[in-house]
């Protein structure tokens, strides 16, 4: 008669042979967690990263895709939802994963050219056909009787750019800090709604016909048009902040999962030609200079400003304007009490 002991590591055999199997196909799998309006774009980039996948390895891969408000995406990570990579529009949402948990190193930026952002976007306004309301800059989104949507700069990182947009805009042409921040009070005085996300400030705006102008990013345009119609029309404000796209691999997660091949070699496609110039063809502004030139006349020079230049860097602009608290809370009790 078997002992019990010999009965329990019987049955842990199958288990122990099964092991290596379930890392193979862990390792053919990856989870992209990525912020509201780069759905699209990524379900292009996804078929031909496999495509190249299977080219060099010969292994089939599975690229699943999940897409919010990009704050609330980066807490999910913190939280616990195993993202192979994070791609995000703002860094301060891929810190947080080294300040909550350690999932990625201190200088995860580092490990990718460009400030580990393979492309850029800029904040502009879309306005109804005609741009009936004649809004042609930061300032007109602040004159009393207009709707302006915005998705909320709690949740979303396309509502920070528009918030550090026009305040940075205002600075770069002279204005005080005082008189930057009267003006974005203004501004979200108009906002009748704050949804949590670019993709639902985009719902409110083209679908519910809700407001006279949307604040978003340059590559979002484009979509609504295909999605909702040619009923809009797109406004370049004389200054505007430069979006950075940054992205990573969640080491805790590649590590743990044996895909860090796979997750490695997924980002390090976003700089190829073939992975930039499916970039430029959403609409996000590729870093590769010859794909730049091939396209520019669909990304026109405009005078920008970065997060870097004008609120010295993510991590003091999120501590100063958008803890609790902080500057943000401050214009939202000012425009409610206006």
């Amino acid at each position: 008669m078997l002992s019990r002991r010999h009965l329990l590591s019987a049955a842990a055999l199958p288990l122990a042979l099964a092991l290596p199997a379930a890392r193979a196909q862990s390792a053919t799998s990856l989870l992209n967690v990525s912020y509201d309006v780069s759905r699209e774009f990524y379900k292009d980039f996804n078929v031909a990263f496999a495509a190249h996948w299977k080219k060099t390895t010969g292994q089939d891969v599975t690229l699943n895709q999940s897409h919010g408000g990009s704050s609330r995406q980066a807490r999910s990570v913190a939280d616990g939802l195993e993202a192979d990579v994070i791609t995000m529009n703002q860094h301060n949402d891929i810190d947080i994963l080294h300040t909550r948990g350690g999932l990625v190193p201190a200088n995860w930026a580092t490990r990718l050219p460009n400030n580990a952002s393979p492309t850029t976007s800029i904040t502009v306004i879309l306005v109804r056909k005609g741009n009936p309301k004649n809004i042609r800059d930061w300032s007109d989104l602040g004159r009393a009787g207009l709707q302006v949507i915005i998705p909320n700069p709690k949740t979303s990182g396309n509502g920070r750019y528009t918030y550090l947009a026009a305040w940075g805009a205002g600075v770069k042409g002279g204005a005080s800090d005082a008189a930057a921040k009267a003006l974005v009070t203004r501004i979200f005085a108009n906002v009748p709604v704050l949804d949590g996300g670019g993709r639902g400030a985009t719902t409110t705006f083209a679908q519910r016909n809700l407001g006279d102008a949307l604040v978003t990013f340059e590559s979002e345009a484009p979509l609504i048009t295909r999605e909702f119609g040619d009923n809009f029309e797109l406004v370049y404000p004389s200054r505007t902040i430069l979006a950075e796209n940054p992205v990573s691999v969640v080491d805790r997660v590649v590590d743990r999962r044996g895909t860090r091949r796979l997750a490695e070699a997924y980002l390090q496609y976003l700089y190829t030609p073939e992975g930039q110039e499916i970039a430029a063809k959403h609409h996000l502004r590729p870093r590769n200079a010859q794909v730049l030139a091939r396209y520019a006349k669909q990304f026109p020079k405009v005078n920008t400003f970065t997060v870097d230049e004008v609120f010295g860097g993510w991590t003091k602009a999120q501590t100063e304007h958008f803890n609790d608290g902080g500057h943000y809370d401050q214009v939202i009790l000012a425009a409610k009490g206006r």
